[in-house]
């Protein structure tokens, strides 16, 4: 499957409205707060369930991509969110808003177990194409931050819900149009790379799931926390919404291209060389966030989302590079009910925290995160001789 084809368009697309839909509330959440007489940081628990099922619901959607297809998962995926994103639009209530954000978070999940293996089943160069794709979710994000500032502002919150809605509806109807159906499910296929030893496999999979955990929180955090964060830093300077949607925007673009630069890395070098200081250099860039203001502020929230965005692609290359074709989706799935599931209570944590303890707190805690990151990518494996991938064909990775 090559990259510039329409599959390829339409699952890069919906990576970017994956990550769209679940960031809407982060933005849209004070105006929603103050049209029903709250403050933001108590409704930011209402929408634990749709980051808990975006983790949870992906083991029976891995599943059902690799023995039922990934064509008609993402069929599923695109109907559901704007199905789930016209429900949320409408809703009248905190419970009914958290029920609609639930329902998203299960049709949510579906991409990252589906669509990735399905865009790098048969891909020449793996690494460059999760890079692109990771390249494509961060701009959601971006899209996130600037779309939904700016449907707020002019037109309430609700329509920042209902736009993205009726525009993964028309994806539904493309991806039915224009993406050939499957002959045989990924299960059925023939094996496409070596086995590997057990030990190293099982190793892998345990690093690949702690590093998901331990990455996805930061994930959760940042990209949760910096709409408020930014307003907090810089009131007094920038106090307009939709300017810092914009400015927000501006971060998670620039930080997006560190996705190409790193696949592009993955496809010439081990996974471990690359990573480490990847996670590593999050470190100091969180201390020195904690406490700075302003356009210094401004500055480090850049520098920190570049490592965090260009962490991102590694453990979908550790599953291209370790696991084989036919239960990509399935592994895919195990690791992210896990990750996501236990990622998900930074979502819940994130309004109390800053509530209670304030973000330079909360920055300290991310630093902590960071550096135990580090110390599991430093347990990686290496990647023996003989298996040798030939949808990854990756240098041999030393020690």
């Amino acid at each position: 499957m090559s990259n510039s084809s329409p599959t390829a368009l339409l699952l890069n697309v919906g990576h970017a409205m994956d990550h769209l839909f679940l960031l809407i509330f982060a933005t849209a959440v004070a105006a929603i707060a103050a049209d029903w007489g709250m403050v933001w940081e108590d409704l930011m628990p209402y929408t634990v369930g749709a980051f808990a099922m975006f983790g949870l619901g992906s083991l029976p959607a891995g599943r059902l991509g690799d023995l039922w297809g990934r064509r008609a998962m993402m069929v599923v995926f695109f109907l559901g969110m704007g199905v789930s994103g016209l429900l949320i639009a409408t809703a009248t209530g905190v419970w009914h808003l958290a029920v609609a954000l639930t329902l998203m978070g299960v049709f949510a999940s579906i991409y990252h177990p589906v669509g990735i293996p399905m865009l790098v089943q048969g891909a020449s160069r793996p690494g460059f194409a999760i890079g692109v794709n990771g390249l494509a979710g961060n701009l959601g994000i971006a899209a996130a931050a600037i779309l939904t500032g700016f449907l707020v502002k002019f037109f309430g919150w609700r329509m920042a819900f209902a736009v993205p809605a009726v525009l993964a509806l028309v994806c539904a109807a493309l991806f039915l149009a224009v993406v050939p159906r499957e002959t045989v499910a990924p299960a059925r296929r023939p094996r496409s790379q070596a086995e590997l030893p057990r030990s190293i496999m099982a190793r892998a999979l345990a690093i690949m799931t702690l590093t998901s955990v331990s990455s996805s929180l930061i994930f959760n955090f940042t990209t949760n926390g910096n709409g408020q964060f930014l307003a907090e830093r810089l009131r007094g300077v920038i106090d307009d919404p939709a300017t810092l949607g914009a400015l927000l925007a501006a971060v998670y673009t620039v930080a997006s291209l560190a996705q190409l630069v790193v696949g592009k890395l993955i496809d010439r070098y081990p996974l471990k060389r690359i990573y480490l200081p990847i996670a590593a250099a999050q470190v100091p860039l969180f201390l020195l966030a904690a406490h700075a203001q302003g356009w210094t502020l401004y500055l480090l929230v850049l520098a920190f989302m570049i490592f965090v965005f260009g962490a991102i692609p590694f453990v979908d290359a550790m599953i291209v590079q370790y696991v084989d074709d036919r239960m990509r989706s399935r592994v895919a799935g195990i690791r992210l009910a896990v990750a996501f599931g236990m990622s998900s209570t930074a979502v819940y944590l994130l309004g109390p925290t800053v509530k209670a303890a304030g973000f330079s707190t909360l920055l300290l805690a991310m630093a902590v995160i960071a550096g135990v990151t580090t110390v599991f990518v430093s347990l990686l494996p290496g990647r023996p001789r003989t298996a040798a991938a030939t949808v990854a064909p990756a240098p041999v990775q030393a020690g």
